[in-house]
């Protein structure tokens, strides 16, 4: 039999070791990460170093949501997957590379687009939940399940040099819409026709993982009601602060503490 060690696993402590020596983690911060549940939705560039991350730190449970298939396009940022998995369901791919990294972890993969019809469902049995989306109409849809269902959740986006990240705690501040309140119209530039420099999701999607982590052991500050821009051209990071919107079609009628 495995010898136990404060509730964790001699094996545990050892892999864990520079969290529990963190102040603010210790053995009970470890203990939370344990039972902790996440789901990304999105395996791609944001997805990608998020999960990582949270199964490398001893996330108990992660789902990951996403249909599509890994293509040649995507290896320049997104990490999870390799040249042998083209063709191979992302979610499938993805999968693979956090069991090799962490076996003990529990992974939900549905590999299927996260739409209206299944995201109460999808999001109701985590813990936090972060967008790896690509698209606004996405983002809504998430904004809209989550708030339903009181979830926490981080939104990342990326462009070109830049990229940005903010977290929605329902009925603490600003939701998604609150800022993001309209669709962008038809003609407003994507990455897949101005780029992304690959290093710009990286850096984003860990700072996702960070707001995961920090809400899981309730220490630090989160980024409610902060937009954190990052500018890969600069190597500058700067504050937009954002506020509730009390007209927002989605967050208005419900009470702030």
């Amino acid at each position: 039999m495995m010898e136990v060690k404060a509730g964790i696993k001699v094996e545990q402590d050892q892999r864990y070791k520079r969290n529990i020596q963190l102040a603010g983690i210790g053995t009970e911060g470890q203990e939370k990460l344990f039972r902790a549940s996440v789901l990304l939705v999105g395996a791609g560039g944001l997805g990608s170093p998020a999960a990582f991350y949270l199964a490398a730190a001893g996330v108990g449970r992660i789902g990951l949501v996403d249909n599509d298939e890994v293509s040649l396009s995507n290896l320049q940022r997104q990490i999870l997957h390799a040249t042998p998995d083209l063709g191979r369901p992302k979610v499938v791919s993805a999968g693979e590379k956090l069991k090799a990294l962490n076996p003990d972890l529990q992974l939900d993969l549905y590999q299927t687009a996260f739409r209206r019809d299944n995201a109460v469902n999808l999001v109701k049995n985590y813990d936090f939940i972060i967008d790896c989306t690509d698209n606004i109409p996405a983002r809504h849809v998430i904004n809209e399940a989550c708030l339903k269902m009181n979830k926490p959740f981080v939104y990342g986006g990326v462009l070109a040099w830049a990229g940005q990240v903010f977290t929605v705690i329902p009925g603490k501040g600003p939701c998604f819409r609150c800022v993001f309140r309209e669709t962008p119209s038809p003609d407003a530039p994507t990455t897949s026709e101005v780029g992304v420099l690959g290093a710009v999701p990286g850096v984003i999607g860990v700072l996702q993982a960070a707001e995961a982590l920090r809400f899981i052991l309730g220490t630090g500050e989160l980024l409610v009601g902060r937009l954190l821009v990052y500018d890969a051209l600069s190597a500058g990071f700067y504050e937009v602060p954002v506020q509730r919107d009390p007209l927002c079609p989605d967050c208005s009628d419900r009470e702030q503490n």
